[in-house]
């Protein structure tokens, strides 16, 4: 926080930008538990600073202001003294002008003056970039430094581990940023204006999620009925908004003679009468599913840096695996398999995977894309089992499309994933039981269990690894019983067909 509640930093000046709103709730009110981060931002923030600090290896022999995030006056002095030395960089330096703190990741000084560096996790430059670097060149030239140049350095989607010499890109943003320079005065001194009164009136708009989702969302948007328009299936928000202007607020509102698509018409019908509709093609989308069956879930971590071969920047590998395999009696065998240490996991979940599929006719997965992906992505880290898991991947079946085409229960709430089918259509079984519950939760726990685990004590790495095999086998017995419902749906037809 400034050391002057009342001023301004390049964080806050980013949120006013999308919201004064957002800025005024910030600023008067920054203990707000909306504020708070969830695990997977700390994530982000985390691996975020660990790019910053690898980027500094490629702007050598400059000087950290290595003082505390708070302590900004000081900051601010150990900066102008460090400017004193004529270094060739200085790291997170920080200037204070127009009332406004700026930090800058890299300051590296030129012939005729110096380059502002803004350092991103991402990999590429978005245009959310350019206002961040832009106000830093205006506070940075208000304090009286000659900047000549502004740059976006992101990590490139072409670097491959083990070479990291090209993990980053530099790209020079000054005449971007130039143009953006214009606005940023008046910007600043209608912030710091709304901040010394009352909380501003700001109507809901996309500025809401553009480019982030404002943590004080809730606050501002109003709690829509149950079946609202809204919840019709992937609708967009301007259509939405259309049909609410014509009267039409809720799903129950929908007249019948209105054109609608066919998942969205079975989902009108199905909410307006209050029972699942089931279709007549659901008989024939059930019959690639030959038994014996694997049912497979993957899960992932994702590095910022890169540590194992052939990787590259945030680049989805899968970590952990559960397969439910039917068996010639009838039962279930349940194999699973989970990374918890630092080394390359590729070559033995690979081979696990092989060896847990064998025997099976078809794969199941849900929302088979992303099984597939990570399948590929395992044949190019393990070419010796190229051809094994190529026959995994061709036998992959999908039952997510099975279940949006052919079926629509009222509590789906519009969508299709497996968190809001599996309670719709298997009454009981939920995910709400275990203590990791999502797949966000599942990659940080993931990558905490790999990269820090050695560091735990014996019974909370314990549990935590307990934790992450209940999840997956969840996501597997999921499929099993949805499967076993939507036949049950279907039995007579199917005896039939």
């Amino acid at each position: 926080m400034p050391s002057d509640p009342s001023r301004l930093s390049k964080s806050r000046y980013l949120s006013g930008l999308q919201c004064h709103k957002q800025l005024w709730w910030r600023v008067h009110e920054p203990e707000a538990p909306e504020l708070s981060p969830t695990p997977g931002q700390q994530n982000l923030f985390a691996q975020g600073r660990e790019v910053g600090e690898r980027a500094r290896g490629h702007v050598p022999g400059g000087e950290l202001i290595d003082l505390p995030f708070y302590e900004y006056d000081n900051k601010v002095t150990a900066t102008r003294e460090a400017l004193q030395r004529n270094l060739p960089a200085i790291y997170e330096a920080w200037f204070l002008a127009d009332e406004t703190y700026a930090g800058v990741d890299i300051l590296e000084r030129t012939s005729r003056g110096h380059t502002v560096i803004e350092v991103k996790a991402s990999n590429s430059r978005k245009p959310e970039h350019l206002p961040d670097a832009a106000v830093q060149v205006h506070v940075l030239r208000r304090a009286g430094l000659q900047v000549e140049r502004a740059e976006v350095m992101h990590l490139n989607r072409e670097c491959r581990f083990p070479d990291l010499s090209n993990l980053f890109v530099r790209e020079d943003v000054t005449a971007l940023v130039e143009a953006a320079l214009i606005g940023v005065p008046d910007e600043l001194a209608a912030q710091q204006r709304m901040l010394d009164g009352p909380l501003p009136d700001v109507p809901i708009g996309e500025h809401c999620t553009n480019p982030y989702e404002c943590p004080f969302i809730e606050r501002c948007w109003p709690k829509l009925p149950d079946h609202h328009v809204s919840k019709l299936y992937r609708i967009e928000r301007k259509q939405a908004l259309e049909l609410e202007a014509d009267g039409y607020a809720t799903i129950y509102d929908i007249p019948s003679d209105l054109e609608l698509s066919v998942i969205h018409a079975r989902q009108v019908k199905a909410v307006q009468s209050g029972r699942m509709v089931v279709e007549p093609t659901l008989t024939k989308a059930l019959v690639p599913f030959a038994s014996p069956l694997a049912f497979l879930d993957f899960e992932t971590v994702s590095l910022a840096i890169p540590r194992w071969p052939g990787c590259r920047p945030w680049q989805q590998l899968p970590v952990q695996f559960s397969v439910h395999m039917e068996e010639r009696g009838g039962g279930l065998a349940h194999h699973q398999w989970i990374a918890d240490g630092p080394e390359d996991p590729r070559p033995a979940l690979a081979e696990a995977l092989v060896e847990a599929c064998t025997g099976a006719r078809r794969v199941v997965a849900y929302h088979a894309s992303f099984e597939r992906e990570c399948i590929r992505r395992l044949r190019e880290g393990v070419p010796r089992l190229a051809k094994e898991l190529e026959r995994i991947e061709k036998r992959l079946v999908d039952l997510l499309p099975v279940i949006r085409r052919h079926v629509y229960h009222p509590d789906f709430g519009g969508g299709f994933s497996i968190k809001k089918t599996l309670p719709a259509l298997v009454p009981g079984l939920s995910y709400l039981d275990l203590k990791v519950q999502d797949g966000e939760m599942a990659t940080v726990e993931l990558q905490r269990l790999m990269l820090q685990g050695a560091e735990m004590p014996a019974g909370e790495r314990a549990a935590l690894r307990g934790n992450l095999l209940r999840y997956c086998e969840r996501d597997t017995w999921a499929m099993v019983k949805l499967l076993e419902k939507l036949r049950s749906l279907v039995a007579d037809q199917l005896e039939l067909f």
